[in-house]
């Protein structure tokens, strides 16, 4: 097996088994079950944000390489001016705090969390009743890529590893070396600014405390994840404290506009008698 494929199994592999526990206690097996009746509707009602959230990941796959190229060419050079902004703050950081458990956990953080992060709240947010919070989820989740990209074409940068190398060390790659493999896949070291594993997962964590309701266990969860990939995107050398702070910018953002654009009032409703007797998300539709 390559390298790449060993690690995208175990992070599959990690992922599935985190997600089974978090549905077990989070969602629980009573609403598990009621949810499994009108699971079709919902797929149908979300059908548009995920088609969204598709088209914008395919064309970050497709154009990464070409907009570097531009990035390199014409972008904004920022590196100079970042750490003009912070100097060595990420070289603190770790001069400061480093140890081999921090650098253990951060780096299970960063790769098995940060993905459990990202894909539980697809399946908690499904299992609801109501579409909206999925529906703004995955919208938010696009806007984060679109705009990120968009960024990164704008604004060529390296990472404190990258301009600080004596002095930053490459916590991640140096102790799980096989992970370059799959990070390499779909990311590259100038794209930096802003940080979108800051702000997916902070994303995530602003959802968790808005349906703190709905599921008030995820909530402290999500929020200490989020919080912890935060960290450890500057903790392992990879970003600047200014790529953080506009990750977050871009969270906050995404969260406001994905609640802009979707409507909570075209929503799933709970399943009926007759949902088979007309197309899914024909139905009337009572607001929340």
């Amino acid at each position: 097996m390559t390298p790449f494929l060993s690690v995208l199994t175990s992070v599959v592999a990690w992922v599935a088994a985190m997600s089974a526990v978090a549905s077990a206690v989070v969602i629980g097996p009573a609403r598990l079950r009621a949810a499994w009746g009108g699971l079709r509707e919902r797929i149908w009602d979300v059908r548009q944000a995920a088609a969204v959230l598709g088209v914008v990941l395919i064309a970050s796959a497709v154009g990464r390489l070409w907009l570097l190229d531009i990035s390199r060419l014409f972008g904004l050079q920022a590196t100079a001016i970042i750490y003009g902004l912070e100097g060595g703050f990420v070289a603190w950081v770790q001069a400061t705090f480093v140890t081999p458990e921090l650098t253990a956990y951060f780096s299970r953080v960063y790769v098995y969390g940060y993905a459990f992060l990202l894909l539980f709240p697809v399946v908690a947010y499904l299992a609801l009743p109501r579409t909206t919070a999925l529906r703004r989820l995955l919208v938010a989740y696009a806007l984060n890529y679109g705009i990120g990209l968009v960024v990164y074409t704008l604004v060529f940068a390296h990472g404190p590893r990258n301009v600080m190398p004596e002095m930053v060390t490459p916590l991640l790659f140096a102790n799980h070396p096989d992970v370059m493999s799959l990070t390499s896949e779909v990311n590259v070291n100038s794209n930096v600014f802003p940080s979108l594993h800051t702000s997916l997962s902070v994303t995530v964590g602003t959802f968790a405390v808005l349906t703190r309701e709905e599921y008030p266990r995820w909530t402290p969860v999500g929020v200490w994840l989020a919080l912890s990939v935060v960290i450890a995107t500057m903790y392992l050398g990879i970003h600047w404290l200014t790529d953080v702070v506009a990750g977050f910018a871009l969270a906050f953002g995404s969260v406001f506009l994905a609640h802009r654009f979707v409507d909570s009032r075209s929503d799933a409703a709970e399943p009926s008698d007759d949902a088979d007797e007309a197309p899914p998300g024909s139905e009337a539709r009572p607001d929340d």
